[in-house]
């Protein structure tokens, strides 16, 4: 599922909501049938932050070893994961001089550990070319045909199209909920970046 709005619109605020790091003024949230930020969602939950939240003094092999570790995922875990986000070649390099590519499929990489059954990614394509952009997309589609669950936000407008559901935020509200076809043919638009401006000139 896609979370599609300009910066300042609320993507982030609801994520860490999700994720259970954000004070929230007012209800609750639930998540995988738990309340947001219990202890049992610690492994059943990946976080991908909008920054690479990786240690730049360690190598590829080091953060990925530390954080599992952390979650108590076995090393084979790990051997797994480099090749899915085809760092293999990288292992022993160090995280500060990889190329901002190679630095997101780290980040990815590491929020992948423990095969979490929900993963959150906060705009994990920004600032990267096309062509980077379209690999992880590649990647995102690989891991949801496996069975997990992807929440992924972006500003980015054509991104939508690659999303199976969307939803589209402007200042903290919801314009629109649905498919890209769905909403599509409710703005009798062509490209999701029209949709969007007749959803906000129609609020």
């Amino acid at each position: 599922m896609g979370l599609l709005g300009p910066s300042g619109s609320g993507k982030t605020t609801i994520f860490r909501s999700i994720v259970g790091v954000q004070a929230i003024a007012q209800g609750s949230v639930q998540v995988l049938g738990l309340e947001a930020g219990s202890v049992g969602l610690r492994t059943k939950i990946g976080y991908l932050t909008q920054s690479a939240s990786v240690y730049s003094d360690l190598t590829c092999e080091e953060n990925l070893k530390y954080f599992a570790r952390i979650l108590g995922t076995s090393e084979i875990s790990v051997d797994e994961i480099f090749e899915l986000v085809d760092l293999g070649a990288n292992r022993k390099q160090l995280a500060s001089s990889l190329s901002g590519g190679e630095r997101a499929r780290l980040a990815l990489a590491t929020a992948l550990l423990g095969s979490p059954e929900l993963l959150i990614l906060d705009e994990p394509t920004v600032g990267l070319d096309p062509l980077l952009r379209m690999e992880l997309w590649k990647l995102f589609h690989r891991l949801a045909q496996q069975g997990k669950t992807l929440l992924v936000s972006s500003h980015v407008m054509d991104e939508a199209e690659r999303c199976d559901e969307l939803t589209l935020l402007r200042e903290g509200k919801i314009l629109a909920t649905g498919t890209p076809a769905e909403l599509k043919s409710q703005t009798a638009c062509d490209d999701m970046e029209d949709v969007f401006i007749s959803l906000v000139g129609a609020k």
